[in-house]
């Protein structure tokens, strides 16, 4: 059995806070969402919002989707209005989506307290907007706004309501549990009732106010839901909307259901990193399936069994949702762990080699003083090349100063950087907002007459912790995370000044990077 999915990162998870999708940010994620294969990408509101209404104007001569389905959202006609006059739905049959998700109430105790009209003539806003949709040949979701609390309070209207929109012409039933309230069993038995009297048009919309979006998603899919609503990463407003990166493969991988496009789940990992990219969000490496956490090892133990059978510690292989397998170094992982790394960068090495014993023991020596590689695998790395002689010289730092001033603009912070490259010397400076921006800007300044691909390189977090505490002389470990746009890498440094500890994170960085690309 095929469940439909609607993706409606760009409209509901648009009302994320911090999130803003410029019409460019808007193509692309369509695009990349087309691409992996959702059945539809519900864009915009067209009818309330300018910026929308060019998106489906570019998107109707511009954007030949492949595989999805271009949906436009709006809402029903306002009260005491004819549906055929109402300028938003007037906008929605205008603007070339084949498909409108159209919200509606579903809860009395809305229609009174919102809306604060009859019931009756909540039923004929539903019933006229969908059939003055319909009668274009406009394929029309039903939205119902409120519908497991409406079904609380008084399940004959909601039942009702419903029963106006399929009459009208409402191709599913979405039903929406708008204050993301409802536990799992009663979002089942729900969707039970509700399928047992109209069929099988029934999709689920879930909010994630308790922290259930996906579960009662899940369910609601076990009661008879034939399409689920949510959103990239879990993006929307207040605590978000069920988080499609974790449905997806529960329904393919656990219920064994039909989703997307054949093989297509391989992009999962890769569409959520870049979704997040341009909504310029800190991915949660936490996520389930996708995050970079996902397939982490760090204990002995789990290592070792994951080694001789990944279905000891992993429910399913990384490789089907695109992500990757990742054994973190510490003392708690012993010689097996990185003897996988060895593996991957030097796979001469076997375990009784003795530069395994040196590294084991630098390595220790390197925690012990205050560093931790655990989610610093570009540094990790270029410590172990370093210890077998391995370690490629791209530059070498000759000296750098910092000079920060009362804070008045943005540069408030100057950096000096003096390299050498080969035989080559370089001196320059540049300023930015604080030191380690200032450094960061400076050092690649210097660099990037020898290295141009360095001006793509950004950061993307950085984290300072305090190792040893001891007031204001406090050692520190300043970790970051880099990208160039396609792929993402940690490197760490450590030192009781934060500004060497900081260089030393920023220059393995861009280390890291060209010894990728030599």
């Amino acid at each position: 059995m095929r469940i439909e999915i609607l993706d409606t990162t760009l409209r509901d998870g648009a009302q994320a806070e911090r999130v803003v999708f410029s019409i460019e940010d808007k193509i692309k994620i369509i695009r990349a969402l087309d691409k992996m294969g959702v059945d539809f990408i519900e864009a915009g509101n067209p009818g309330a919002s300018p910026k929308d209404a060019k998106l489906f104007e570019f998107a109707r001569d511009n954007i030949a989707l492949e595989n999805s389905r271009l949906a436009a959202f709006g809402m029903t006609c306002r009260a005491g209005a004819k549906a055929e006059e109402d300028a938003q739905l007037l906008a929605l049959a205008a603007c070339g989506a084949g498909v409108v998700s159209l919200v509606g109430k579903a809860c009395a105790f809305q229609v009174r307290e919102v809306l604060r009209v009859p019931l009756e003539e909540n039923l004929r806003m539903v019933s006229d907007s969908i059939r003055f949709l319909t009668e274009k040949g406009i394929r029309v979701f039903f939205d119902a706004e409120h519908f497991f609390d409406g079904f609380a309070r008084d399940e004959e209207y909601a039942m009702d309501v419903l029963a106006a929109a399929l009459k009208a012409g409402a191709e599913r039933l979405i039903l929406c549990d708008t204050n993301g309230g409802t536990l799992p069993e009663t979002t089942q038995s729900v969707v039970e009732k509700v399928c047992s009297r109209f069929g099988n048009v029934v999709g689920i919309h879930t909010h994630n106010d308790s922290g259930l979006a996906t579960a009662c998603t899940m369910f609601a899919v076990r009661g008879g839901a034939v399409q689920v609503q949510g959103t990239i990463n879990g993006y929307g407003e207040r605590c978000g909307n069920a988080n499609l990166c974790t449905v997806i493969p529960n329904l393919a991988l656990k219920m064994g259901y039909d989703v997307l496009l054949s093989g297509n789940l391989t992009a999962l990992s890769g569409t959520a990193r870049f979704v997040a990219d341009i909504a310029n969000l800190q991915m949660d490496e936490k996520t389930p399936y996708v995050g970079d956490s996902a397939f982490a090892h760090k204990a002995g133990m789990h290592i070792d069994g994951v080694m001789k059978n990944p279905a000891t510690f992993e429910h399913v292989l990384p490789e089907d949702v695109g992500n990757h397998r990742r054994y973190l170094l510490s003392e708690q992982s012993g010689r097996g762990a990185l003897m996988l790394k060895l593996k991957q960068i030097a796979p001469d090495i076997d375990r009784d080699s003795p530069e395994v014993a040196n590294i084991v023991n630098m390595l220790k020596k390197l925690e012990a003083d205050g560093y931790a590689f655990e989610d610093a695998d570009a540094s990790l790395e270029l410590r172990i090349l370093g210890a077998l002689g391995r370690r490629r010289e791209f530059f070498r730092v000759i000296d750098f100063n910092v000079v920060c001033r009362k804070p008045e603009d943005e540069k408030n912070s100057q950096a000096y950087v003096k390299i050498g490259v080969g035989n080559q010397v370089e001196i320059t400076a540049d300023e930015g907002n604080g030191p380690v921006d200032a450094l960061d800007r400076a050092l690649k300044k210097a660099l990037l007459r020898f290295y141009p691909l360095l001006g793509g390189v950004r950061l993307v977090d950085l984290k300072v912790r305090v190792v040893e505490d001891r007031g204001t002389e406090s050692s520190v470990r300043f970790m970051m995370e880099s990208t160039d746009g396609k792929r993402v890498w940690s490197t760490v440094g450590y030192s009781s000044n934060i500004i060497e500890a900081s260089f030393i994170a920023l220059s393995d960085s861009i280390e890291y990077l060209l010894m990728l690309e030599s």
